[in-house]
């Protein structure tokens, strides 16, 4: 989707039938995109995809580790019909490894990089949306790979494999965190540290609906400032990163915001620096005065939606079409490949594309 968003042309090689649902999440992943419905499974399929690969600059799989290559169109053979194609593959274990053949879900994979423990309070782990590994170890960081073997490509004229593990991925978004534990900063448990919740300028509290503001005061004038308009006194407390005060400083704070509705406060930090933020449901952020003035979300389709990220002052980034149903646009493709009515009317009549 994202490098659909940026201006690739991109095509879908979709399974004839089953897959994925395109009536839900699809309808807005898909965006942007074109699709061809092949059976993989046959030699004429695997021909197809194989004259695709052939006329790419970057392909994308997501299968297990070894299933593109018993289908035939694993990266020895799409990098013989084209040297200098990018093959990027995208798993939760990577290529190789103990655990490379084994199932796993995002929840897995980031188990096993540490960041799951170090997200929740002292008790338990608390499960995160699946945005770390699914999304962005492994889908974001696909395209920044991706995209830096096209640009060695267009320089060496050879193409390569991108291995994008999301453990990898995952492992790399905590970099601080090891940076941390090295320097002597960061403690293993969780609720402990003055990013994960522990420290009172830097938590979620609740207000006088049951609803949520969050509280972003890492330095000390936007602490300043939040405080002086909340009227906490922060007199005979330590400095806020002395843990041995954060205590007090939690039990005043969270006694001032529960005087409130979560849209009171939003009204009262609305401008100024005191770092203080209502908690919106996702439906309530495509409402925000901050989001419609930047139309960072969008209709596409009849579907509301996050618009294209990032911004370019000189490239235009447009408003994405919207997705594609199952094979649309196998007719088209296929000519684009060069075969006839006739060849693409036998691959249609024996089931070979839909």
């Amino acid at each position: 989707m994202v490098l659909a968003d940026l201006g690739a042309r991109v095509t879908v090689v979709d399974r004839p039938a089953g897959g994925i649902d395109y009536a839900a999440g699809q309808a807005i992943l898909n965006r942007g995109k074109r699709s061809i419905a092949v059976d993989l499974k046959t030699p004429e399929g695997t021909q197809v995809a194989l004259g695709l690969a052939e006329e790419a600059d970057i392909l994308i799989e997501g299968f297990r580790p070894g299933v593109a290559e018993r289908l035939g169109v694993g990266p020895d053979a799409c990098l013989e019909r084209n040297p200098q194609l990018v093959y990027g593959r995208i798993t939760g274990w990577g290529q190789e490894g103990p655990l490379s053949h084994t199932a796993g879900h995002d929840i897995n994979y980031i188990a096993i990089a540490g960041a799951l423990h170090s997200i929740g309070p002292p008790e338990r782990p608390v499960v995160p949306l699946n945005l770390i590994a699914d999304y962005g170890g492994g889908g974001m960081l696909l395209v920044s790979g991706v995209l830096a073997a096209l640009i060695s490509a267009h320089t060496t004229g050879r193409g390569q494999v991108v291995d994008a593990a999301m453990v990898d991925g995952t492992a790399l978004l905590t970099a601080i965190m090891h940076a941390g534990i090295a320097g002597g900063w960061w403690a293993s448990q969780r609720r402990s540290n003055f990013l994960d919740g522990a420290a009172p300028f830097y938590d979620v509290y609740e207000t006088s609906d049951g609803q949520h503001v969050a509280v972003g005061c890492l330095e000390e004038q936007f602490l300043e400032e939040m405080c002086t308009r909340l009227g906490v006194d922060r007199r005979g407390l330590p400095h806020r990163f002395d843990p041995r005060g954060w205590p007090e400083l939690r039990r005043r704070l969270a006694e001032t915001f529960r005087k409130k509705t979560r849209d009171e406060w939003a009204e009262e930090f609305a401008d100024g620096d005191a770092c203080v933020s209502p908690v919106l449901r996702l439906t309530e952020a495509t409402r925000h005065p901050h989001m419609q003035a930047r139309s960072t979300f969008i209709g596409v389709g009849g579907w509301t939606q996050p618009a294209p990220a990032p911004r370019f002052s000189e490239t235009i980034v447009g408003h994405p079409p919207p997705a594609p149903t199952r094979g649309e646009h196998t007719t088209e493709i296929l000519t684009d490949l060069g075969l006839s009515s006739a060849q693409i009317d036998k691959l249609r009549d024996t089931g070979v594309v839909v």
